[in-house]
């Protein structure tokens, strides 16, 4: 008894529980990732191979469902919207109501800068959403941390200034001013000016690829790589000046409106736009593109703004507005701010739905907008405008949850060097900017009856040109190239004095006699 006891307790022991098993692998939130119901291998009538291949594929789907439950726990933020109750409209909360509503550290990033003497005001953020750049028209540049409001720089260059952006991160950033564009670094010193960049209205930095792109008033679109400063293209629009562009920020192409209402989009290795379209029925006023390159808002002097699908190119919703957009940004969330006259508009789910009514609204009392730019990881929206900047709260604006090896808004000096080095290793050739980057580094999977079928049309058509072309006669070789000179040749050099010497002899003496015989037949005058 005691042996089968022990026995019993070891069988106990090593016999596995799969109701315990299955509760041990089970992640919280894992139906939340998965792609519906399971397929059972064992019940399909197919071969073993193919049941080992689909039991194989919905293991590697359940093990991806279980990582992204795991991986959800990492995400300590959430996004959040603004909820009315009863009857009331979100667009009708003021940012004063806002800012006794929500937290100290919110509230605290609700400010106005007035600088009424040198606007209107463009501006920009860096990638991690912690330093602002500022650029008066009339010539102030300032640059600083805007959450701890620590100043970097500020300076006055004495003439006017078109756009402002930073370059890779927050120690270099590029200003297009009068006549050339000027590098300056966090103190504000003159680092670097490029004269082959001139009278330009718009910069944009492509950060994987460290190139400066500008485009101006003679109609040039210039990409100049800042790692090693070479200009790496200079295309030519043939569409006039232009003051319009935006870059897609999923494959790095350059988007530029232009007066006659058409949008091109550019890839440095191109001399013709990759597309081109036409949006508006007059000039293009502002326009952008959402993070993830599906979607681009555009507005025009024809009082319009639209919503375009380009990944078809087609036109999704269509809007009027009271007077032309001068600017609009689209957030990490999807939210479409729109600047027009002193107002600002902003439209939620405008991708997915017609809107009737906006999200918010802000009123900037006399002052026209200039630019708008949201803050990335954080629910701002900066608004550049004649008096100077403005930062308004706009909550579910921003990504919630960042990538520190990304962008790291609390990077330290350490960590933005090392960034640094390794964004230039990881540097992205300008070569690789097209319209679908997935394509990059896949092959071409013809069969061997179409690789075939394709060599057999090659031939075909190059049959057919052979013989569309003209037939010319051979070239006969007479005088001092001929064969029989050239033989001769040879034999006199050997001091060879033979019967089939004197016979080829003989043949051209009697060659050149018959060639000085006068033609036997008659000529043209002799018929008349």
């Amino acid at each position: 008894m005691a042996n089968q006891d022990k026995k019993g307790s070891a069988a106990l022991l090593v016999k596995p529980n799969k109701k315990k098993i299955a509760e041990r692998h089970h992640v919280e939130n894992e139906e939340k990732y998965t792609r519906g119901s399971s397929l059972n291998a064992k019940k399909m009538k197919a071969g073993y191979k193919l049941k080992e291949k689909i039991r194989k594929q919905e293991k590697e789907a359940k093990e991806a469902a279980q990582a992204a439950a795991l991986a959800e726990r990492l995400h300590g933020e959430e996004a959040g919207y603004l909820e009315a109750e009863g009857m009331e409209k979100t667009k009708n909360f003021k940012q004063d109501q806002l800012a006794d509503a929500v937290d100290i550290n919110t509230s605290s990033k609700i400010f106005n800068l007035d600088l009424d003497e040198f606007g209107p005001y463009a501006l920009d953020y860096t990638r991690n959403g912690r330093h602002l750049l500022l650029g008066g028209k009339k010539g102030h540049i300032a640059a600083f941390d805007w959450q701890t409001s620590k100043l970097h720089f500020e300076t006055h260059v004495k003439e006017t200034v078109r756009d402002v952006t930073w370059l890779h991160n927050e120690t270099m950033l590029a200003a297009a001013q009068k006549k050339y564009v000027f590098i300056y670094d966090n103190n504000g010193m003159e680092v670097h000016r490029m004269k082959n960049h001139i009278e330009v209205n718009k910069l944009e930095f492509l950060p994987y690829h460290f190139l400066l792109a500008s485009v101006g008033n003679a109609g040039y679109l210039k990409y100049q790589d800042t790692s090693t400063g070479q200009l790496v293209a200079e295309l030519r629009t043939k569409l006039g000046g232009c003051d319009t562009m935006t870059q897609n920020p999923w494959n790095a192409v350059i988007n530029l409106g232009h007066g006659n209402g058409t949008v091109t989009m550019w890839a440095p290795t191109m001399t013709t736009p990759l597309v081109k379209m036409l949006c508006h029925k007059a000039r293009v006023t502002a326009m952008a593109v959402d993070p993830s390159g599906r979607y681009m808002a555009t507005a025009g002097l024809d009082n319009k703004l639209k919503v375009w699908d380009i990944r078809k190119y087609g036109l999704i919703q269509e809007y009027s507005t009271k007077a032309p957009a001068a600017s609009l940004s689209i957030s990490q969330r999807g939210l479409l701010a729109v600047g027009w006259n002193s107002q600002v508009t902003i439209w939620k789910d405008i991708f997915r739905t017609k809107q009737t009514a906006p999200y918010m609204q802000h009123l900037q009392a006399g002052s026209m907008m200039n630019d708008l730019e949201f803050c990335p990881f954080e629910d701002v929206l900066g608004v550049g405008h004649q008096k100077g900047m403005s930062s308004i709260v706009v909550p579910g604006a921003g990504e919630p949850n960042f990538d520190s090896l990304e962008a790291n808004p609390y990077q330290t000096k350490k960590q933005r060097q090392e960034a640094e080095v390794h964004g230039l290793l990881d540097k992205l050739q300008p070569e690789m900017i097209m319209l679908d980057p997935t394509q990059i580094g896949k092959m071409t999977r013809a069969t061997k009856e179409e690789a075939q079928k394709r060599q057999r049309e090659d031939q075909a058509e190059q049959a057919a040109e052979a013989d569309d072309l003209p037939t010319k006669d051979r070239k006969r070789m007479r005088g001092r190239n001929s064969s029989l000179k050239r033989y001769l040749r040879k034999k006199e050099r050997r001091n060879i004095v033979d019967q089939d010497k004197l016979d080829t002899m003989d043949q051209l003496q009697k060659l050149q006699k018959d060639q000085a015989k006068p033609s036997s037949g008659f000529t043209t005058l002799d018929i008349f």
